[in-house]
C-alpha cells in the first residue's frame, strides 16, 4: 500500500518531475505533485510525494528530511489527512 508524504520548504524552481526524480533515489515513487497557487501560477513551496510502499516512505523521511534540493533544506513528513472544511457560500444571502 502506498504512503503519502508531505514535502515542505520547496524552492520555487522545483517541478513535479524533479521532485519525483529526487525521491526515486530512496524508493519507488508513484506520484509527485508540487502545489501551485492558482492566482499566480507559482509554487506554494510545498508538495506531496506518494511512495509505493511503507519502506520507501520511511527511507525518504529518514534520508531526505533536511537534505537540500535546489538550495533549500526539505522538510519531509508523513502526510496527515486533509481536515474537513466548512461549507462556504460565495454567493449573496441565502
Amino acid at each position: 500500500m502506498s504512503t503519502k508524504l508531505f514535502i515542505g520548504s520547496l524552492a520555487y524552481a522545483v517541478t513535479d518531475d524533479s521532485l519525483a526524480e529526487f525521491f526515486a533515489q530512496v524508493g519507488t515513487v508513484e506520484s509527485a505533485k508540487v502545489i501551485i497557487d492558482r492566482d499566480t501560477g507559482r509554487s506554494k513551496g510545498f508538495g506531496f510525494v506518494e511512495m509505493a510502499d511503507e519502506e520507501g516512505a520511511k527511507a525518504a523521511i529518514d534520508q531526505l528530511n533536511g537534505k537540500e534540493l535546489e538550495g533549500r533544506a526539505l522538510v519531509v513528513n508523513e502526510a496527515r489527512p486533509q481536515a474537513p472544511r466548512d461549507n462556504r457560500s460565495f454567493g449573496g444571502n441565502r
